[in-house]
């Protein structure tokens, strides 16, 4: 059985698990990544981490999940506000050379997406395209078990997408961005506005939706129609076998999915209507995704 490396690097932890080639999560472990110590120090602690693996010597190589936009032929951090000290470092390449091992790196939704492409909601499909809503939204394309990272990093990057340029400017996002219409943190935001401060997430707005309550229904139904409108945005673009959709706002899946669903497809063309889509499977689809990397990398 082939066995692979993956790690999750993150603003606070560092995890590291060996991981079978049918994602099989067979040894992991955890470490605090203190990236306030420099890129060096993160580094020490995340090879210190893989050696703690017992079997670590026996896998084929290593994948590693990180935040914000990654340069993937150089294997280095282009953006980041959780590990500012490791932009531009050459991760991939201190990993491979410290291992002798192959390492690639990838976003971490991008890692997620492979995961869920090569083993998970995706699996047996072509062409994938993986969208997460939880606090924010996110996504990435999967072909043939490869993650499409664009020229910098970018691609996928899908909640920036402008739904409605009639709405309210909020951050940095465009005007009408479907992260800022229809992401957890929008619909707690949009909960407050009339409900007040009984509502402390999006989890909240959904029971009262399950209770019948007539604003809350309101408040999902234009959730689902903006969501619906980022996909067809998608959609017109990539035209995927499949969509697989996961992250903390799926908790509320009942109360807005399928009236998604039902509004995406009458959005697009009918030769477009034999999309599926299906709700993410993996219960650690980082940690497995980013050990697809090197397996699927290998096989090119």
């Amino acid at each position: 059985m082939r066995k692979f490396i993956g790690v999750d690097l993150g603003g606070t932890n560092i995890r590291a698990a060996i991981v079978s080639e049918d994602g099989e999560i067979l040894n992991m472990k955890k470490s605090e990544s203190h990236p306030e110590r420099g890129a060096e120090a993160v580094m020490e602690t995340m090879t210190s981490l893989i050696e703690s693996l017992e079997g670590y010597e026996e896998c084929e190589g290593i994948g590693m999940g990180i935040p914000g936009p990654i340069d993937t032929v150089n294997g280095k951090i282009i953006v980041s506000t959780n590990l500012p000290k490791l932009i531009g470092f050459p991760i991939a390449d201190y990993i491979q050379k410290h291992f002798q091992k192959p390492a690639y790196m990838d976003n971490d939704v991008k890692v997620a997406a492979l995961g869920e492409a090569v083993l998970g909601g995706g699996k047996g499909y072509p062409i994938v395209y993986y969208v997460t809503i939880s606090t924010g939204i996110g996504g990435a394309l999967v072909i043939d078990k490869k993650v499409i990272s664009g020229q910098n990093g970018h691609a996928g990057e899908i909640g920036n997408i402008c739904i409605d340029r009639n709405r309210e400017k909020y951050n940095i996002l465009n005007v009408g961005a479907v992260e800022n219409e229809a992401s957890g943190t929008a619909i707690t935001r949009k909960g407050r506005a009339v409900f007040g401060d009984s509502i402390t997430n999006a989890g909240d707005v959904f029971e009262l939706a399950r209770k019948g309550d007539e604003k809350a229904l309101e408040i999902v139904d234009a959730m689902a129609y903006d969501l619906a409108m980022m996909f067809s945005a998608i959609g017109h673009i990539i035209d995927p076998h499949v969509f697989v959709v996961g992250g903390g706002v799926m908790k509320g899946k009942d109360v807005f999915f399928d009236k998604m669903e039902k509004y995406y497809r009458s959005m697009i063309h009918a030769g477009m209507q034999s999309v599926v889509f299906k709700e993410a499977e993996l219960e650690e689809p980082g940690i497995v995704g980013a050990a697809m990397l090197p397996m699927t990398q290998k096989q090119a």
